[in-house]
């Protein structure tokens, strides 16, 4: 399944660079997932960063600004947040050490260390994009867009040429869905610098939302005209393409943003996403796992990465991402569909097929309880039942035949002797024609009769009664 949603979410999924060119100077826009109807959760992902120093930058702070960097792109967060600590501890001016420090306290939940440090950025430099956009996501998953508003509007009272602060306010007004407001503040920013590609992002975003798909595909098309190489752009335009359904032109702007981004968890996920759908599943592990690692607590990408282990027959590691989801989102109805459908196309191991149905049937009622709407649901829900009244009625034919089998071996074990029992010996019958002699009759008037069995002991037989037609033996 696929479905475009929002860019703006959480702060970096990456760290931004210690001193910023100006063209990498802003942070632009996390986008949420494609490839799920769930809705991300606000607090599940980080907002794409600029390009980083080079790992093999001058020795002192800025070569140590880019190892914590890559310690935090591997998903060593505890390690990452001693290193720029330390940073900032022994030069508090490095705002952008300060910015990184808060993007990993984000990551780890630590939300009020967060934004203490995203204002220790601002104090050192007021006018920083990246600390900005990380300070209004937070505030917007806080439950808070108000009083950040109140705050900007009150700052730019007294600075009203700030580019950053009329591009932190949209991005704001933009979270509380003032698309109106978000779109004024974006063109504010732009008339006081009309190469602010961040500035560029938002007002394409209210664009994207207003269903103006061919007017925010040209804002982003100058977007990347002024920065070819921001990662975020091409995940917009992706978004985009997909509106406008442009398939080939939405994935190769996904790989684009990958590629520029490694760690961009958002771009990696709507790849994944994508190549999920072209049941390309080996390819999209790879991109979902790496959206995992750069971000945990991404449910879109988790449910994204279920997808595909199970398009790869993967049950067990398909069900435990899905339960992770419900676990970072317990209302998220599209986790229980995709269970359902898990125990439809894999087979649990070691699960009893009737009670493997019977559970694809509470997976669905889960859904549709959770606000599900999905015009399939009925028709799978039909084929289950159809499979549980088959499986019935296997499992009554099989019951019925171990009942029958096991009454035919009881009934033969009762037709066996005791144990100990003599065997009875073969009994012969009379010839044709032969005659037995009546009790008191003289031998004179009837036939001789062959000699008696012997019995046991060497005695004669005892004679047979009249009327007899068999022989026996006195075991007397």
């Amino acid at each position: 399944m696929l479905a475009a949603s929002l860019w703006l979410s959480a702060c970096a999924t990456g760290p931004a660079p210690l001193r910023p060119t100006p063209e990498e100077a802003t942070a632009p826009p996390s986008a949420e997932a494609v490839g799920t109807t769930a809705a991300t959760p606000p607090d599940a992902k980080a907002t794409e960063s600029p390009a980083l120093a080079r790992p093999d930058a001058p020795r002192g702070a800025e070569r140590d600004f880019a190892e914590a960097v890559e310690i935090a792109r591997r998903g060593e967060l505890t390690a990452a947040a001693a290193a720029l600590r330390t940073l900032v501890e022994l030069d508090p001016t490095l705002d952008y050490a300060w910015t990184n420090l808060g993007i990993v306290q984000e990551r780890m939940g630590k939300a009020a260390d967060a934004e203490r440090s995203y204002r220790e950025a601002l104090e050192v430099a007021p006018e920083q994009q990246s600390a900005w956009d990380c300070l209004a996501r937070l505030y917007g998953r806080t439950g808070r867009t108000a009083k950040l508003e109140a705050e900007l509007r009150e700052r730019l009272s007294s600075q009203p040429d700030s580019v950053a602060l009329h591009t932190a306010l949209a991005i704001t007004l933009l979270q509380a869905k003032n698309h109106a407001g978000a779109s004024a503040e974006a063109k504010l920013a732009l008339k006081g610098d009309e190469r602010h590609v961040r500035a560029m992002q938002v007002l394409a975003q209210v664009y994207y939302r207003e269903a103006k798909h061919e007017l925010a595909r040209m804002v982003l098309e100058n977007a990347r005209a002024i920065a070819p190489k921001d990662a975020a752009t091409h995940n917009a335009l992706g978004l985009v393409y997909l509106a406008l359904d442009a398939r080939p032109q939405a994935m190769e702007s996904f790989k684009e943003a990958a590629g520029l981004r490694p760690d961009f968890a958002e771009a990696r996920n709507n790849f994944g996403a994508m190549l999920n759908e072209a049941q390309d599943y080996t390819a999209a592990v790879t991109e979902l796992e790496a959206a995992v690692r750069a971000a945990p607590d991404f449910a879109s990408a988790r449910l994204n990465l279920g997808n595909a282990y199970r398009g790869q027959g993967h049950f067990a590691r398909a069900r435990a991402e899905y339960e992770q989801v419900l676990l970072l989102m317990p209302g998220a109805a599209d986790a229980y569909f995709n269970l359902a459908i898990l125990y439809l196309d894999v087979e649990p191991p070691g699960m009893e097929t009737l009670k493997r149905y019977k559970t694809v049937l509470t997976h669905f009622d889960n859904y549709q309880a959770r606000g599900g709407r999905d015009d399939r649901v009925p028709q799978y829900v039909k084929d289950t039942r159809k499979l549980i009244d088959r499986e019935e009625r296997r499992l009554e034919r099989e019951r019925k035949d171990q009942l029958r089998k096991a009454a035919e071996a009881q009934k033969a074990a009762e037709a066996q002797p005791p144990e100990g029992t003599p065997p009875t010996p073969a009994v012969s019958k009379q010839a044709p024609g032969t005659q037995v002699a009546a009790p008191g009759a003289s031998p004179s008037t009837t036939s001789a009769p062959p000699s008696p069995a012997p019995s046991p002991d060497g005695a004669p037989a005892a004679p047979v009664p009249a009327g007899s037609d068999r022989l026996t033996t006195d075991s007397q």
